[in-house]
């Protein structure tokens, strides 16, 4: 619960040089020059009073806003060195915007906006058409042939990766390859484990990038005639070598972007004490 500071003695005094906020719930810890960095911003206005009067807090005495907690830290980062560095596939570039705006941050908002602006004027829905909604005739030729004329100024090197029908080869999204397996591992982890074959490979994700990447080694019987913008989880590779999977995907562009993993100890061998473990491992594959 946010406080007002008049509740607390010495209402008159500067601002420490160590500040503690309460932004949304969550506690940062900052310099006082940090927040005052950018001129005519919000947290400037707030923080370059000459004393600490009117500002609310919380129960501990903490400057409280009550903004969004987690998109703070790179509110807080920016104002450190005005850079904005992100995470990669960070999904929260609209939001944060916003709170750019909120903070009176022109600066990063201008850093924010071109990248959205790219993404909704040239994402899939300019470049990339959907195979299922084009139809045959003499619009839908000239629609893709000036949709490819766009395209070409876009892709470095001309039309090299585009197709004879004008549509960009190589598209974006994701792929997760996944694998059951069984280890027995002896008595008190003392002896090694001993892993068992991997005796398959699913593959999940869009049906027609399934199919680009890993072609004729693609087993589709679980899940046939998929239509190719849809998504499938039935999948699975004809062979069981996890290091030939990662090579076709990293030769057609993707790169690993997450992986996880869990075990569960299944059961224990009643004369050896041996413990037989089954797992199940995923890997995020993704190409921009």
């Amino acid at each position: 619960m946010a406080l007002p500071d008049s509740s607390i003695a010495g209402d008159e005094v500067g601002f420490p040089e160590i500040i503690e906020l309460n932004v949304g719930g969550q506690v940062y810890i900052t310099r006082y020059s940090t927040l005052t960095s950018v001129p005519d911003s919000l947290l400037w206005d707030m923080f370059s009073q000459k004393s600490t009067k009117g500002l609310a807090r919380d129960t501990k005495g903490r400057f409280f806003v009550d903004r969004d907690g987690f998109l703070f830290r790179y509110i807080l980062d920016y104002m450190r060195d005005q850079q904005l560095v992100l995470p990669d596939h960070f999904p929260e570039r609209g939001r944060l915007q916003r709170e750019a705006e909120f903070f009176n941050l022109p600066d990063l908002v201008k850093l924010l906006v071109p990248k959205i602006s790219k993404q909704n004027s040239l994402g899939e829905d300019g470049c990339q058409s959907d195979p299922e909604d084009s139809s045959p005739g003499t619009d839908s030729g000239r629609t893709l042939g000036s949709l490819g004329a766009a395209c070409a100024s876009l892709v470095p090197g001309g039309l090299d990766g585009i197709g004879s029908s004008g549509v960009n080869s190589k598209r974006s999204g994701f792929i997760t390859i996944g694998y059951r397996g069984s280890y027995t591992l002896g008595r008190d982890s003392q002896t090694d484990a001993k892993f068992r074959r991997v005796a398959r490979i699913m593959v999940c994700g869009k049906t027609a990038l399934a199919k680009e990447v890993f072609g004729d080694t693609l087993n589709e019987s679980r899940d046939p005639d998929r239509p190719p913008e849809r998504y499938t989880s039935r999948y699975y590779l004809k062979f069981t070598f996890l290091e030939q999977a990662f090579d076709k995907l990293a030769d057609t562009g993707f790169h690993m972007v997450a992986c996880n993993s869990t075990g569960t100890c299944a059961f224990a061998h009643e004369q050896t004490d041996d413990k037989i473990w089954t797992s199940y491992t995923e890997y995020v594959f993704y190409r921009e």
